[in-house]
């Protein structure tokens, strides 16, 4: 009886899965492969005459921490950035379209906090959500589980839309994720045009 219901969950393992496959598909790579959860990454624009890979910045507005997600500049050597690794919010193996994850940067850093991504607050000069590090959202926190979407031209983009998992938690105000300069720094915000990346494995 307890290897027949083994086998029962193991077909219904398989199943769940070749339909989770055939739902979400999963978000490719620059090399046409999965993208995995656990894996470093290094978050490219995907047009590459505009700048570097996606890294920490700091603002420079009178504190160091905590460290805003932003951009590498355009320089005559352009940085990859810095690596991230992608973990999605249920169990699986890769990350899909539309599906939450959270998203972190390697290694550590001056501010000695967490390098994971969160949204930030809105702005109230500028009307913008900044997606910032440095803070420690409870594991049931919708801040820092962002999703991909493909858009129209087959270019992924960052959303912040999350999907709620225990039924009780309100709608948020999703927005996408795009680059904006903000005194000669290029920043990661929402609520702004949405910018497409390419994901390229360290």
């Amino acid at each position: 009886m307890l290897r027949f219901t083994a086998s029962l969950s193991f077909i219904w393992l398989l199943m769940a899965t070749s339909t989770m496959a055939q739902t979400w598909p999963a978000v490719l790579d620059a090399d046409g492969q999965p993208l995995r959860s656990g894996v470093e990454y290094y978050v490219l624009p995907a047009a590459t005459d505009t700048a570097g890979g996606l890294t920490l910045v700091n603002l420079n507005n009178g504190s160091i921490c905590p460290l805003f997600v932003g951009q590498e500049p355009l320089a005559p050597v352009v940085s990859s950035g810095t690596t991230v690794i992608f973990t999605p919010r249920v169990t699986d193996t890769v990350i899909r379209e539309t599906r939450d994850f959270t998203v972190a940067f390697t290694g550590f850093t001056i501010c000695a906090q967490s390098t994971a991504w969160m949204v930030g607050e809105k702005n109230p000069e500028t009307g913008r959500r900044y997606i910032l590090t440095g803070m420690n959202p409870t594991p049931s926190s919708n801040a820092w589980h962002f999703n991909i979407v493909k858009n129209d031209q087959g270019l992924y983009n960052f959303q912040w839309c999350p999907n709620c998992l225990t039924g009780v938690c309100p709608k948020p105000l999703c927005g996408d994720a795009g680059i904006v300069v903000e005194n000669e720094r290029r920043l990661l915000v929402l609520d702004g045009p949405s910018f497409p990346f390419i994901f390229r494995r360290a």
